[in-house]
């Protein structure tokens, strides 16, 4: 088929959640000329295989853990019905196709033309895209966002790695491994080790020096404990070297953890949960100039801004914050900031809360103890410390109870909070509002002062010594 030229007010490259909300923010409010392109299914990564079915699978495996504990409150059900993995699948499935709907219908209401395909620039601002029907359309902006997301990394230096999995294929498993071997320590690593586990997958993870490394040091050790105590195996200083097939789907690993002799583990589930990658890799950016970043990453400056005039970026392909609800704010305050009055707009990627779904749930906000004394000076940070038991797990045997973990890190002589750590149970509800407070700059004494609901997990942060 042949190829047409366009014309435009903005551009936009990757319907991700970003990239649709300055899409729909340059038309709808500013009125604006809008065309975007997208290769895959709309919503991006946190639609269709990151946020949104990983917390879906969160919850089933939440609602195993509250079965399990349910004898303890009385309650009497029978096990011989395993969790139906294919009809959970399913469900999920179409929970996101319903997601990737609305996402259609939004765009058409405000007005965003938007294009199924492949985008190439041909200049730093002209691009090619390759449609999916086989047209080629070349359009032509002032203004172009690239917003075109990441993917995951494999370790392809190992004889055998295409027959592991990534993140992205854990959403497409029809049905539930008996055995999953992951690779990796982060946070996604870390999560899917907590769901496969719940979920009654023996989980086998493969670490290097430790889990959770960005993240404060109680959180690293209360994730790492409980895991051990709940029969998560921990492979340290793990060296892969090779993935065999066995046939029916089951694989050998080979490999060698610290000084032991090598030697190998059998799995049907090899995951590789070892970062993502900035997508990038075909859009032809040499001919733009845009500048990357050693990581490989689109380069930026505050104001979402490349060193190439008219260029912009924000999500996972510029490396910043990699979060869904930062890049929205990126999108819409770009697009605000170009077509509107808001000239000096920036988003602020400092003290932004987040949230790892393990299990327990981790919520952390500001700095890590270990990075406020290096930013304040040791003598200037404060922090306190809490461990207790929730009253879910009162009433419960000890081999069932799962203590919470709480830590503020303050500083100066008016103890303001910078860092605000939580491990346990409700922990991503619970950063949502302390986090604001610690944002509008919340003292050890306005905690101090104010008075809780009880009895809640929550209120043990207002009594804290």
């Amino acid at each position: 088929m042949g190829s047409t030229q366009k014309e435009c007010d903005y551009l936009v490259l990757g319907l991700g959640s970003g990239g649709c909300a300055s899409a729909r923010r340059a038309a709808s409010k500013h009125g604006k000329k809008v065309i975007a392109v997208e290769s895959k299914k709309l919503g991006g990564t946190c639609v269709n295989v990151g946020c949104i079915p990983k917390k879906v699978t969160w919850n089933a495996a939440d609602v195993a853990d509250t079965l399990r504990d349910a004898k303890n409150y009385g309650f009497h059900w029978s096990e011989d019905k395993p969790f139906d993995w294919t009809a959970f699948k399913r469900m999920r499935d179409e929970y996101v196709e319903r997601i990737n709907k609305a996402y259609e219908k939004n765009l058409a209401n405000d007005n965003v033309e938007w294009l199924h395909g492949r985008a190439h620039f041909m200049s730093k601002n002209e691009v090619e895209v390759e449609c999916d029907d086989g047209r080629k359309e070349h359009i032509k902006s002032d203004h172009i966002l690239i917003a075109t997301g990441g993917h995951p990394k494999f370790l392809r230096n190992i004889e055998g790695w295409d027959l592991g999995i990534s993140s992205d294929g854990f959403f497409a498993l029809e049905k539930q491994p008996k055995k999953v071997v992951i690779v990796g320590a982060g946070y996604i690593a870390m999560e899917m080790a907590g769901m496969f586990h719940a979920l009654g997958t023996e989980t086998h993870v493969f670490i290097q020096e430790g889990i959770l490394l960005p993240f404060d040091k109680m959180i690293q050790d209360a994730v790492w404990n409980e895991y051990t105590r709940i029969g998560i195996k921990f492979y340290s200083q793990a060296k892969e070297s090779k993935v065999e097939d066995l046939g029916n789907g089951w694989k050998r690993m080979h490999y060698q953890s610290g000084d032991s002799e090598p030697t190998t583990i059998d799995c049907d589930c090899l995951l590789w949960a070892i970062g993502r990658a900035p997508e990038v890799d075909d859009l032809n950016l040499k001919c733009t100039g845009v500048n990357l970043t050693e990581q490989g990453a689109i380069d930026i400056d505050d104001y979402q801004n490349t060193n190439v005039d008219g260029i912009y970026s924000i999500g996972d392909v510029c490396g910043k914050v990699q979060l869904t609800p930062v890049a929205i704010a990126a999108g819409r305050v770009l697009s605000d900031r170009l077509f509107g009055s808001a000239d000096s707009s920036k988003i602020d990627y400092d003290n932004v809360p987040s949230v790892v779904f393990a299990h327990p749930e981790v919520g952390t906000f500001g700095l890590a103890e270990k990075v406020a004394k290096e930013k304040y000076g040791e003598d200037k940070i404060k922090t306190y410390v809490s461990e207790f038991m929730p009253t879910y797990f009162s009433i419960m045997p000890e081999e069932s109870k799962v203590k919470s973990k709480y830590k503020l890190v303050c500083a100066g002589e008016d103890e303001r909070i910078v860092g605000l750590h939580i491990v346990g149970q409700g922990s991503s509800e619970i950063i949502q509002g302390f986090g604001l407070a610690v944002k509008m700059g919340a003292t050890k004494r306005d905690f101090d002062d104010y008075v809780p609901v009880h009895p809640t997990n929550a209120e043990e942060l207002t009594s804290m010594s």
